[in-house]
């Protein structure tokens, strides 16, 4: 069910591996872009009534109005079951622990007498955070997208989640409930790139953003790539992901359920096993097959997820060039389970997060670690990070010097705007000291 991709004996080029040896899922969001960008044209020229249109044809919806009413939330959180409210509770919690931690401080530095720098630290203003629905139901993403934004000060959110013919054209009522948990009155009925361009352009209904965040399909994705510079965008986030690496230490039944839990969510959803043990890669075939007896999904997601191009176990020499492995895939989540995993995992450099020895799944990230499950995708962890307080801050800097501090360095500045030709540069420095700049020291 699973391929094997052997490297073992394989000399990599000085440099890192060839990416395209390892498995990856076919996702061409640039061909999604020609498919996305008359919906988003239609969203900018004609609002809500384009948004009530798209929910008709591709959710299957007739919807009367976008924003979802206040009452609905009321009744989604009056309605919530309280274990599913307990446990958004602590989710929320754990969460607020860690995101507080990231927030920085504004900081002066003292450059001469008389002359420094700020660097303030100001939240967006205002942002639009989009949780998916479509296969499953995501609670978690409110809280993943939500706490972030409130921790690092953002005035104004609203989020938008597709609507569901299950429940009267209003998105799943456990996102609605997870909104009113966390204080969230606005909320919008609108999936796929229509709710990226709604919060893009605004409507009726919705005021324009200057940021979206949050996970999607290869047509939020697309949107986000053809919007970006309009709003700001956190990632072209794709299908998920997860890379283990193991050696002989691990239990192959927790391999295996890690594997399978990451395919459950998407045919499309890649599962990466690397190891240098041979006997662990056929241990964890085996287990496979014995868990999949005994799960949901399997036809629909788990077993076409498992069996394409995107997933496979990867078998190498050993230790160091399997971190040279999962360091040139980049994944999404990895998990480490070797022998001391810690010391193996402070190795690694690209992953959007790191899930250190065996209890320390990457379900347990997805729900209630206190991490962020809105990470990059598709290799973007060697550039990216996942979402944090940061995502929805931007850094300003004040430079505030006085005469005399201006005076000392006048003569580099006027100098350094001669040499690039720009002498009106120069000038206006010059045209503070009555044209008579002293030379800088």
């Amino acid at each position: 069910m699973i391929s094997r991709i052997d490297l073992r004996g394989a000399a990599f080029p000085e440099g890192g591996i060839d990416r395209d040896l390892l498995p990856r899922a076919e996702l061409d969001v640039e061909a999604a872009l020609e498919k996305v960008r008359p919906i988003c044209d239609d969203v900018r020229h004609r609002g809500t009534a384009a948004l009530i249109d798209y929910a008709h044809r591709f959710d299957g919806v007739a919807i009367e109005r976008v924003r979802v009413p206040a009452a609905a939330l009321e009744r989604a959180l009056a309605e919530l079951d309280p274990a599913v409210r307990a446990a958004l509770e602590e989710s929320i919690r754990r969460a607020r622990l860690v995101h507080r931690e990231q927030r920085r401080t504004d900081h002066t530095t003292q450059v001469v007498p008389g002359g420094t720098v700020t660097e303030r630290w100001v939240p967006v203003e205002r942002v639009g955070l989009y949780v998916p629905g479509g296969r499953s139901v995501y609670p978690s993403s409110v809280v993943m997208n939500v706490v972030p934004a409130q921790e690092a000060g953002v005035d104004s959110m609203a989020v938008a989640s597709p609507p569901q013919a299950e429940f009267g054209g209003l998105p799943h009522p456990t996102i609605l409930a997870a909104c009113a948990l966390l204080g969230v009155d606005e909320v919008y009925a609108a999936g796929g790139a229509q709710a990226v361009a709604m919060f893009a352009y605004g409507t009726e209904d919705c005021r324009p953003v200057a940021l979206v965040t949050g996970p999607g399909n290869i047509f939020v994705a697309a949107a986000k790539r053809l919007l970006k510079g309009r709003i700001g965008i956190d990632a072209e986030a794709g299908p998920t992901e997860i890379a283990i690496l193991a050696d002989a230490t691990a239990d192959p039944v927790h391999v295996a359920a890690d594997l399978i839990s990451q395919a459950e969510h998407d045919p499309l959803a890649a599962s990466v096993l690397v190891t240098d043990s041979e006997e662990l890669a056929a241990a964890v075939e085996k287990e496979l097959d014995v868990q999949l007896a005994a799960t949901k999904h399997v036809e629909d997601r788990i077993r076409p997820a498992l069996s394409g191009r995107q997933s496979g176990i990867v078998l190498v020499d050993g230790l160091e060039q399997g971190l040279a492995v999962v360091d040139a895939y980049a994944a999404e989540h990895l998990e480490i389970q070797t022998e001391d995993a810690a010391a193996v995992a402070a190795r690694v450099r690209n992953a959007g997060a790191i899930f250190v020895g065996a209890f320390a799944p990457v379900s347990l990230g997805d729900y209630a670690a206190g991490s962020n499950h809105v990470l990059p995708t598709g290799g973007c962890a060697c550039h990216s990070s996942g979402l944090s307080v940061q995502s929805f801050l931007r850094g300003i800097h004040v430079v505030d010097y006085s005469r005399e501090a201006l005076a000392e360095i006048a003569g580099h500045v006027v100098t350094l705007a001669e040499a690039e030709d720009l002498p009106a540069h120069g000038a206006a420095v010059k045209a503070r000291f009555d044209w008579k700049v002293p030379p800088s020291k």
